[in-house]
């Protein structure tokens, strides 16, 4: 499906230079900006599929793993909203620039680890360093994109959080198995390989990237004159609805909410991205290089449900339960895969869809802050939202990891990812109504009551 295809022209708009623009743009940023979020959630994860011989190298136990993988979050909590408004504010490519390059070297760091607390700190430093990457980038995205858009172009931007997984499964599982360079394990070489390219698409992003589309060469004069009224008119129609600021926007209940849906999905996503392979191999006992082939197949269906999941929500100009059902299919197929630990197959089949759904969720949950909010409330806004519901990201690897050490089994850890999920899918549905439809550019300015 084209991007630019499912949107009507408005009365007056030529629909040859609107598709032209769009198509344009989308073409010369997602890919782009796809593959940078590949390199990041690669470095993010890789150590899910490292820990299948790191934890018994370094003689890590269920807790000290779960506390390292999840300590990220709190360095990325520390410097997430300065880095979302410094997107908005100063450079969109030199600030991503500099997130690549200093997480690139901090990865690499991350491979020389030989205690626990070295591990500690190197993941939290990982974390400083990635800090902002994601908020920026949906910052930037409405920079280029309509709002009625911009649920799609989340949704394939975002899908490179599956594909990172879908290549970065077996790329890991080769790496263990054959790379055993200067007598480092592979696990070692895991982090330094995927290192590198974040520090060589740094330098590449100062010269590729275009912070505004008044800058862009790239666009033809009447595409750019395009794009600058249709989010002008945008600019003007928020402003009209609400004119919230900054301290506003991080008062407000509706981002509040936000936050605690995210922080309890982000728990439950993490918590069982991180400790997939773990299961899979405690399940089946194969060899790492066939559990980071079936840890790659849940990403796989991810891949093609976020984009459907996104494509459906800008067609319908419906958030919510595009958010909700996802999380609550997690949620129930993750607390089947618990009951039904006997049954190898089964099993897996429910973690593999538990798996995907919980990533299937983001792209309509991330079309509702922008559609609110003014430019500089949104940025702080989702910066907000993405630092407090990255903290799931600790709690959810964590408990997995601390129950699993008290118990002896992952069962209780599942268990508490299940209640996450269900949690986030029910603070969706208690948003605020106006928020039903935000993204509908039909509505009237002035008017926020719109039916679902």
């Amino acid at each position: 499906m084209s991007f630019a295809e499912g949107v009507s022209s408005r009365p007056g708009e030529s629909q040859s230079v609107a598709e032209r623009a769009r198509r344009r743009i989308a073409r010369r940023l997602l890919p782009y900006l796809f593959l940078l979020y590949v390199i990041a959630f690669l470095d993010r994860v890789n150590v899910a599929y490292a820990a299948l011989d790191m934890t018994r190298d370094l003689g890590f136990t269920a807790e000290v793993f779960g506390f390292g993988a999840g300590i990220f979050f709190i360095g990325y909590f520390l410097l997430e909203i300065p880095g979302a408004l410094l997107v908005e504010k100063w450079s969109a490519r030199g600030w991503i620039a500099r997130i690549l390059i200093t997480w690139g070297i901090a990865t690499i760091v991350v491979g020389f680890v030989k205690t626990a607390h070295q591990f500690y700190w190197a993941r939290f430093f990982l974390g400083l360093a990635e800090a902002g990457f994601f908020p920026g980038m949906i910052v930037y995205l409405t920079h280029w994109f309509r709002s009625e858009d911009r649920a799609k172009a989340v949704a394939l931007f975002m899908s490179a959080v599956p594909v990172s997984n879908i290549l970065g499964a077996p790329l890991a599982g080769l790496i263990l198995e054959k790379v055993r360079w200067a007598g480092l394990p592979g696990w070692r070489w895991i982090f330094i390989l995927e290192g590198i390219p974040a520090i060589v698409f740094g330098v590449i992003t100062i010269f590729y990237l275009t912070d505004w589309p008044q800058q862009a060469r790239w666009l033809p004069e009447d595409e750019r004159q395009w794009i600058l009224a249709e989010l002008e008119r945008e600019k003007l129609q928020k402003k009209a609805v609400r004119s919230s600021s900054v301290w506003q926007a991080l008062r407000s209940r509706d981002v509040i909410v936000l936050a605690l849906v995210y922080f309890f999905g982000v728990t439950g996503s993490y918590g069982v991205s991180f400790w997939l392979p773990t299961m899979i191999q405690r399940l089946s006992g194969l060899p790492n290089m066939a559990v980071t082939l079936l840890a790659a197949i849940p990403y796989l269906i991810a891949s093609a449900t976020m984009v459907l999941i996104g494509w459906s929500s800008d067609r319908t100009r419906e958030r919510r339960w595009h958010t909700a059902l996802p999380l609550f299919a997690g949620g129930a197929a993750l607390a089947f895969s618990v009951a039904m630990s006997s049954k190898l197959v089964v099993a897996i089949a429910l973690l593999t869809i538990a798996t995907a759904c919980v990533w299937t969720y983001l792209p309509s949950f991330w079309a509702l802050p922008t559609a609110i909010l003014s430019e500089a409330a949104a940025a702080a806004s989702i910066g907000l939202i993405n630092s407090v519901g990255n903290l799931g990201g600790f709690a959810g690897p964590y408990a997995v990891g601390k129950l699993q050490t008290v118990t002896g089994s992952t069962g209780a850890g599942m268990i508490s990812l299940v209640v996450s999920l269900a949690l986030a899918g029910f603070l969706v549905l208690f948003l605020h109504p106006a928020q039903r439809t935000l993204a509908n550019p039909a509505k009237s300015p002035v008017s926020t009551a719109t039916p679902e």
